[in-house]
């Protein structure tokens, strides 16, 4: 029943990176089409992303009243159908009020998932869990390039990743049962009760605050790469369009591959060890991207970025329920994805804006600052949980 519920969960996970790149490709049709100026998605990106925050944030009540799977099921359905909205819209004004379900529906399950692999799974399948994000966040844009040929029809690619959205919300509360009966049997094993925790009683713990911006820094360096990786590419450093977009592909490919690695090798090395790891894979990378070598290799510099930044997050999502109890985890789960999805709205356009005042070759030094805070927290998150666990052995 175990493995049944976790396929059903790669599945639902598959869905939850499907929108996440939807809308980016669509927009180059999208905007001519209603008379906007380019930056005029920046608003529809910012309430998504709202929408995400604020769901995050009080995921745990919902899911500690209502349950994982009823709260899945049902983000699943808003989300599918907020996509089925925007592929009716005839202005602008018609997205503006489904931002909010769409982003709503991901956090919540971003949320639920994250939380529930990580309490009854191993790493193994926390990093291949994210993954199944990969190949969703990969398909989306293939699925609109297609429907984009057919006539520059953009709507069309949104109903078609509604059709699999709603297909993939049908299959979730089908399957509802079978999280009552996984419930069952693990109530023989687990013996806790789970508890919400406000936000200030977790921003009085020292480890969960440096949680806190330890996946803020880690995201934000993620989706900067993501966002302006190519813009750099072809700006900075003379690379046609072509092929700085097919580097970029393989960005995505190396944060895949790195997720896909982190849990083969889950088996024999600890989380932390995993993430030290990574981390030399970056460092590696924003070095080529500083030093004065040929463009081409400023591309691998992103892979080897996207590769050991990767098994940050569902590491140390993993080790949340170990260091800090089951009991409180869906609580702390949910606010360092709050935390990461503020790092997405924030930190990509203050990069934008920095490129607009000085220049893009800024982009190296920027990615460095972020790399910086991020090895500082991550190093004093594990000092402070050691001594957290000390204080907790002692008499």
């Amino acid at each position: 029943m175990a493995t049944l519920l976790l396929i059903l969960i790669y599945i639902v996970f598959i869905g939850l990176g499907l929108p996440d790149s939807l809308f980016g490709s669509a927009w180059p049709a999208i905007y001519p089409e209603f008379n906007l100026p380019v930056s005029a998605a920046n608003a529809v990106t910012i309430l998504i992303s709202s929408g995400t925050v604020l769901a995050s944030f009080f995921s745990a009540r919902l899911i500690n009243k209502f349950g994982t799977g009823a709260v899945t099921a049902v983000s699943t359905v808003i989300t599918a159908l907020s996509l089925l909205g925007f592929s009716f819209a005839q202005s602008i004004w018609w997205f503006i009020p489904l931002t909010i379900p769409l982003g709503a529906g991901a956090g919540a399950i971003d949320a639920a998932l994250n939380n529930y692999v990580a309490v009854h799974y191993n790493s193994t399948q926390m990093n291949f869990l994210h993954c199944f994000y990969g190949v969703g966040v990969a398909l989306s844009p293939f699925l609109m390039s297609f429907a984009l040929e057919q006539n520059n029809d953009w709507r069309l690619g949104y109903r078609t990743v509604f059709y699999i959205m709603i297909a993939i919300s049908i299959v979730a509360i089908l399957c509802l049962p079978l999280w009552n009966k996984v419930k069952a049997d693990e109530k023989k094993e687990d013996d806790f009760t789970p508890k919400t925790l406000t936000f200030l009683e977790m921003a009085k713990m020292p480890a969960v605050r440096t949680a806190w911006i330890t996946f803020f820094s880690s995201v934000a360096l993620e989706f900067t790469c993501g966002v302006w990786g190519c813009t750099y590419l072809v700006s900075s450093e003379g690379m046609s369009e072509a092929l700085a977009a097919f580097f970029l592909t393989f960005y995505y490919i190396g944060m895949t591959l790195g997720r896909f690695t982190s849990g083969v090798i889950s088996k024999f090395l600890k989380p932390v060890n995993i993430i030290y790891s990574g981390y030399s894979f970056v460092a590696v990378g924003l070095t080529l991207l500083v030093l004065p070598v040929p463009p081409i290799m400023k591309g691998v510099a992103l892979l080897l970025i996207g590769f050991g930044n990767a098994p940050t997050f569902p590491n140390l999502t993993y080790l949340t329920p170990i260091n800090f109890g089951k009991d409180i985890s869906q609580s702390i789960i949910g606010t360092q994805m709050a935390f990461c999805n503020i790092g997405i709205l924030l930190m990509p356009p203050v990069f934008g804006f920095m490129a607009d005042l000085i220049s893009v070759k800024v982009f190296p030094y920027y990615l460095i600052a972020l790399f910086a805070v991020l090895v500082l927290t991550t190093l004093l998150y594990f000092k402070l949980i050691k001594k957290m666990k000390n204080k907790e052995n002692c008499p």
